[in-house]
């Protein structure tokens, strides 16, 4: 066995084999090899049934199932192995409206990164699948490109490129303990020897958390039983055969939580269930291969009542054989793909729920991470790092289980799913919940989504169309632009860089200039190394040799890892995690001035207390690092403090604030505001896929200050020209949907962009989105077309921020606490100002 290699690819599925197949393809074929502790595909790809669905409503997830299909259909013809790819097509069902508008909004977001699906009526769904009961349909979706795939084969496709580009593969050779090198390396034990290499990649399956394990990682992936059913042959499929007629596509009822498809001229149904229990839940047996568990076909039995009304073919013919066997999950059901944290160069492939049709593009963009040293597609949906140290083994049980059982359901754009929760909350958790607080999450912690108010039960209303908790959030927004309203953030992530390299290491890392003076507040950007943004992060300098750094809650471990991976490790700079031992409440609103001066002694007035600066103030008794700075576009502070304090703080607010109209506001009502200021969300309008140029950020970059992280490759970029260029839009003629986001926008009917987000401006009265459009359409006046569950609107390109373009509400530059007053949606007052550009700030 080889004693060195570049990368050690751990486990011999269809997932792993893919990562060797890249990697060697990307020209270091005779410096990667793969362990696979038994036989190829011997965990789970074996038992797989190989469907290929395109289907995702994350743009993450849909360029990797697109790079996949399109890949494997090429595999026969350079390797010479057929991997019985049939491209029959996937059609799904629709049962009622909610359904339809699920796919309506997926097949926007297919337009925009080249999936070609077709939205059927109940006939045409009869025409394509003749045996299939279309009684109670209101319509369907089809995929024509879609189909399935033999896994084994595909398998055996894979391992013959690799090797024929020299990759090694040692099969029946298990992993036994894995240590860092003192080269900064890895060294892996085998029963066969021990082999050096610089990265390692973990494709395990069901062996995630025990090869974890032996690296210090709580792998977030569990494994949960899935069954399906096999059916002996039935005369209409083996007659159809016969005549020559062509096999009909994957049937999918949502509804009815089943796919059903022909097999050998019987069927194959595959149910998720509720009930669907975790297992291996302490890891398999070592020397376990090609395992499955008994089958519970009563466990089955609403399924294949719902399947045989359907299809009543499926009830006409005998089970053949019922296949129940491991498939791996994470608590959202996406694989994790990308570095792990906290170590260098240990990749993880993991947790592939849909393992058949992720392998090709995971393998795809682990190889150009590793050799290019970035993917080329943003994979924040498939971040190992999206999961933080809150996911314990019973949290994930509760939550893989919960994902398997929520495979197809209806995924809502503002879907919250109960598992595991309530996990993490802050002190004020319960005074905003006698508040009339519905919460949601973000990396565990509990945060208001909004507040039910006038008799509105205390739950949520989900829908793609505006629902229920749009009058409430209109309400929330109004009193917030009129009066004063407070947030609950102390999900943000927060953290101290300190030391005597701490300002010299900062300016490299960040594209904009570090605030000068001690108490400046800065919006600084990491980028990634080929221009994109890749972390925000506003930036207070607490002392010289000190800041303080607040960014995304639901991104704390990418932030602060990828913060951790570039600071020198010389000891000059030190990290201190201050997430949960500071909470954070937002006040935002004309009249939180006043409200604050009630409170504290400090002088709050624009002389003494400027835009973008913090200070350090006593509320109540309690120490308070007051910033001046909001994601609202209003005068406001975010009071960060030691969370032991956060109650007392709370209740002192609200005590002096009632006759100010002092109220809660939840993250829709902020999302709502931030729109109408065109800010921008990492993830959204901020991502690797466009140079901070094009994200219209350029304010916040400072090519001449230094070299930076990126800079050249940003230069580079923006030399060759943009491809992108974000514009706001405003959305004309809709009456109960606005855009959500990856809406593809038109122009002359051919796509040329697409929304990265949208919703209602409360205090402009108007549907708004953000989009990445062609620069020659970015002008203002500009008049795009969107499409919006399944009808196209007029979209006008507008200067950015609509609402208080110049800033002076937050800057107050007028000192008049809100008294300017106009009429907003809805009937309360708010001010009105001539359009400017704005400010970008912190997302959530």
């Amino acid at each position: 066995m080889k004693s060195e290699a570049k990368v050690v690819v751990i486990g011999g599925g269809v997932v792993g084999v893919s990562a060797l197949y890249h990697l060697a393809k990307k020209g270091w074929g005779d410096d990667v090899v793969l362990l696979e502790k038994a036989e190829l595909t011997s965990g789970s790809t074996w038992h797989a049934a190989g469907l290929l669905p395109l289907f995702n409503m994350s743009y993450s997830v849909g360029q990797v199932h697109k790079y996949s299909v399109n890949f494997y259909q090429t595999l026969e013809e350079e390797t010479g192995q057929s991997v019985g790819f049939k491209r029959v097509g996937n059609l799904r069902l629709a049962m009622n409206g909610d359904r339809m508008d699920e796919y309506y909004q997926y097949a926007a977001t297919a337009k925009t990164i080249g999936i070609n699906s077709q939205i059927l009526t109940p006939e045409e769904i009869r025409k394509l699948w003749p045996l299939c009961n279309t009684e109670g349909l209101v319509g369907g979706i089809l995929h024509p490109d879609d189909g399935y795939i033999q896994p084994a084969d595909l398998t055996q496709a894979l391992a013959i490129g690799a090797r024929a580009r020299g990759a090694t593969i040692y099969r029946n050779t298990p992993v036994l303990a894995i240590e860092q090198a003192t080269s900064g390396g890895w060294v892996l034990h085998t029963e066969k020897g021990d082999i050096t290499c610089d990265h390692v990649i973990s494709a395990t399956g069901n062996y995630a958390r025990k090869t974890g394990e032996m690296v210090g990682l709580d792998v977030p992936v569990i494994p949960v039983e899935h069954q399906f059913i096999v059916t002996d042959v039935h005369p209409e499929l083996k007659r159809r055969k016969a005549e020559g007629l062509p096999e009909m596509g994957v049937l999918r009822e949502p509804d009815g939580s089943w796919y059903l498809r022909e097999e050998n001229n019987g069927f194959i149904l595959g149910p998720y269930e509720n009930g669907a229990p975790a297992c291996y839940v302490d890891g398999p047996d070592p020397r376990a291969e090609y395992e499955l568990f008994q089958e519970d076909i009563e466990r089955l039995a609403p399924h294949i009542e719902a399947a045989i009304a359907r299809v009543p073919a499926f009830g006409e013919v005998g089970i053949k054989q019922v296949y129940n066997g491991a498939i791996a999950y994470t608590p959202d059901g996406n694989p994790i793909i990308g570095p792990a944290w906290d170590i260098d160069n240990f990749w993880l492939s993991e947790g592939h729920s849909f393992g058949i049709t992720a392998a090709g593009g995971a393998g795809w963009q682990l190889a150009e991470w590793i050799v290019e040293g970035e993917p080329t597609i943003d994979m924040l949906g498939l971040e190992p790092r999206r999961f933080g140290d809150y996911v314990t083994k019973e949290y994930l049980i509760d939550k893989c289980e919960e994902a398997y059982s929520h495979v197809f359901i209806t995924h809502f754009p503002d879907e919250e799913r109960p598992a595991g929760r309530p996990l993490r909350t802050a002190p004020c958790y319960e005074r905003m919940k006698a508040k009339g607080a519905v919460f949601g999450q973000k990396f565990g912690w509990e945060r208001p989504n909004f507040f039910a108010t006038n008799g509105m039960p205390q739950e949520d209303d989900w829908s793609f169309r505006r629902s229920k908790w749009f009058e409430s959030v209109r309400k929330e927004v109004a009193n917030t632009t009129t009066n004063v309203g407070l947030l609950d953030m102390t999900a943000f992530a927060k953290c101290r860089v300190s030391g005597p390299g701490a300002e010299a290491f900062l300016g490299y890392f960040v594209a904009n200039s570090l605030p000068p003076k001690v108490g400046g507040i800065g919006l600084c950007h990491a980028l990634n190394r080929n221009g994109g943004v890749h972390s925000e992060f506003t930036i207070c300098r607490e002392a010289e040799g000190s800041f303080y750094l607040v960014s995304a809650g639901a991104l704390q471990r990418l932030d602060h890892d990828y913060l951790k991976k570039h600071m020198p490790r010389d000891g000059s700079v030190q990290f201190d995690q201050l997430t949960h031992t500071n909470g954070v409440l937002v006040l935002a609103g004309p009249k939180t001035r006043q409200l604050l001066q009630r409170v504290t002694d400090a002088d709050l007035s624009n002389e003494a207390f400027r835009w973008l600066s913090a200070q350090d103030i006593v509320i109540a008794d309690a120490p308070v690092n007051a910033m001046r700075v909001n994601f609202v576009g209003e005068l406001g502070w975010e009071l960060h403090h030691p969370i032991e304090f956060q109650n007392r703080i709370f209740d002192a607010l609200f005590e002096a604030g009632e006759d100010l109209g002092l109220k809660p506001f939840g993250i829709r009502a902020m999302d709502a505001m931030r729109l109408e200021k065109s800010y921008r969300m990492v993830g959204t309008e901020l991502s690797i896929e466009y140079s901070a140029y094009e994200s219209a950020m350029g304010r916040f970059v400072n090519p001449d200050k230094g070299d930076f992280l990126g800079r050249d490759a940003l230069l580079a970029w923006q030399g060759r020209g943009m491809n992108n260029l974000l514009v706001t839009l405003e959305v004309a003629e809709v009456e109960d949907a606005d855009a959500l986001g990856n809406n593809v926008l038109f122009s002359d009917g051919d796509a040329v962009g697409r929304a990265t987000g949208g919703g209602f401006g409360f205090r402009v009265n108007k549907s708004l989105a953000l989009g990445m459009v062609r620069p020659e359409l970015a002008e203002p006046g500009t008049v795009l077309a969107i499409e919006i569950l399944g009808k196209t609107y007029p979209a006008t390109v507008i200067p950015h921020s609509p609402f208080d373009p110049k800033n002076e509400r937050l800057r107050d530059v007028n000192g008049t606490n809100g008294t300017d007053k106009v009429t907003v949606s809805g009937g309360q007052s708010v001010d009105d100002h001539l359009q400017a550009p704005s400010i970008p700030a912190r997302d959530n």
